[in-house]
């Protein structure tokens, strides 16, 4: 029996043993990873790189600084090769109570420095530009990205899991699209990502024009989640287990099929079909695909390089 599944046993006789901790012990990493103010970066397990949002006091509530960062973290690991895949989560009571008001109001007041509409439209055009750029980074990011949410996740926080790959959440996670009782249209990807991802526009509208709160199993029923966990500690530990399995494919077949997929949500068959067609003459071509088709064929485990 190996180590993994050694600890893994372990970690399921004993309800006290912490997911960070298990796969802590699991894998001692000497891979650096980036610093930041409001995120929390560490690597529990081999070529899976965890983002936890960090600002526990203030419920995760996302200031300048975070839509930053969160732009930033993203972006260098996407090109970070010993990262394969991405586990997104929360420190804290909430995953995100959405976005910080007063950083908001902040931002927004910089216009009224200006007397004229258009340089008014100029600054605000630009936060929120800088805003959107943030979750898109989620979206851009070619590596998989698995997001868990625990308690709230509202407005911003709405916007940057539909920018994720994968969603989970536990019992308790409710879901908010706050916007229209702060007096404002979602801006940061919610109205353009949501429709996408739970595929039923009416439901979508409720939510939006209503500002409601969703629990967990109608997020589950609609697909707004792929499963719904008891509680954290459980939901990161086996969303961990998915992500490395995931990390143990090929880093060039999953980075492609996460490339093709985002290119082709918004385009018609035919341009998706051209769009593959054209990355995988190039990816065919890689060791990957001999050294995958002969684990397949032997039925044993093969290990790829880092892309």
């Amino acid at each position: 029996m190996t180590l993994i599944k050694k600890s893994i046993l372990l970690f399921r006789s004993s309800k006290l043993a912490p997911a960070r901790g298990i796969f802590t012990r699991l894998y001692s990493s000497n891979v650096e990873v980036p610093k930041f103010e409001t995120l929390a970066v560490s690597v529990p397990i081999k070529n899976v790189f965890h983002v936890e949002l960090n600002r526990p006091k203030q419920l995760n509530t996302f200031n300048k600084a975070m839509w930053k960062e969160i732009g930033m973290c993203f972006t260098s690991l996407s090109d970070n090769p010993e990262c394969r895949v991405i586990v997104l989560s929360g420190q804290g009571k909430h995953f995100t109570a959405g976005i910080d008001f007063n950083s908001l109001l902040e931002e927004t007041s910089k216009a009224e420095d200006f007397d004229d509409i258009a340089r008014k439209a100029r600054i605000l055009n630009t936060l929120i530009s800088y805003c959107q750029d943030g979750i898109t980074a989620l979206e851009e990011c070619v590596k998989p990205v698995l997001a868990v949410v625990h308690n709230a996740c509202i407005g911003a926080g709405v916007d940057l899991i539909t920018a994720a790959d994968m969603r989970y959440c536990t019992e308790e996670a409710w879901f908010q699209v706050k916007e229209v009782d702060l007096g404002l249209a979602a801006d940061v990807g919610t109205l353009q990502r949501l429709p996408k991802v739970v595929g039923n526009t009416s439901t979508v509208r409720e939510w939006c024009f209503t500002a409601r709160k969703v629990p967990s199993k109608e997020a589950s029923d609609l697909g707004l989640v792929s499963k719904v966990f008891p509680d954290k500690d459980s939901a990161i530990q086996q969303v961990l287990e998915v992500a490395r399995g995931i990390a143990l494919k090929s880093p060039v077949a999953v980075q492609m099929t996460k490339k093709s997929l985002v290119y082709s949500q918004s385009r018609p068959n035919k341009d998706g079909l051209e769009h593959i067609k054209l990355i995988n003459q190039a990816m065919l071509q890689s060791d990957d695909l001999k050294k995958a088709a002969m684990a397949t064929a032997t039925k044993t485990e093969t290990e790829f390089d880092n892309l």
